[in-house]
């Protein structure tokens, strides 16, 4: 069964804490994917953090997020196995793979691959996967054994009439604040140096 309080939780931080980073590095030039690390047992966060591009093309949301994770000192950081790693978009391979070499189980993502590229004109991790790993959309295994994925829309397609409504409204309310992120980077990303802009 999908647990609501979950689903509502990571919500919340995308709402409240990592997309007001995110609108700040999108003003400066940067893509809108996010990410943030909680902890598994009260779902207290960690840190969250946004896409950093303009300062190096490695770092993505979510390995910018790692970064800063790993930047932590040893004593404040607890173990990868001990805590929910979030996405606001479906990782790359560059996000997946930096999400397996760092010992997470699993990650949750509100928009997928298809998403990214359809709504918000960003086509490079489809094409990356199709072009370097000759794999279509959908096609790395989302549970391995390294980790498991979980697509927030799916598990709220499993909820009751009345959750799955609720919840869906507020994806909506997130999905609107990230077209008008999107319309932004768009419309400046001419003027950064971003190689996969």
């Amino acid at each position: 069964m999908t647990d609501v309080s979950l689903i509502d939780r990571l919500f919340d931080v995308i709402e409240h804490d990592i997309v007001p980073k995110t609108a700040e590095g999108v003003a400066h030039g940067n893509k809108l994917f996010g990410a943030a690390i909680l902890r598994k047992d009260d779902l207290s966060l960690v840190l969250a953090e946004t896409n950093n591009e303009t300062e190096n093309p490695l770092w993505h949301g979510e390995v910018h997020c790692l970064k800063r994770f790993y930047e932590m000192p040893k004593a404040d950081r607890p173990d990868t196995k001990d805590c929910v790693f979030l996405a606001t978009h479906e990782p790359c391979s560059l996000c997946l793979s930096a999400i397996t070499w760092t010992g997470f189980d699993n990650f949750y993502y509100l928009f997928s691959h298809e998403d990214s590229r359809d709504s918000f004109a960003i086509p490079h991790d489809l094409r990356i996967l199709k072009e370097v790993f000759t794999l279509e959309p959908g096609g790395y295994n989302a549970e391995n054994a390294y980790w498991k994925s979980f697509s927030l829309r799916k598990l709220m397609r499993q909820l009751p009439e009345a959750e799955r409504a609720r919840l869906e409204a507020r994806a909506g309310a997130i999905a609107a604040r990230y077209d008008e992120l999107s319309d932004t980077y768009q419309s400046g990303k001419q003027d950064n140096d971003i190689p996969l802009n």
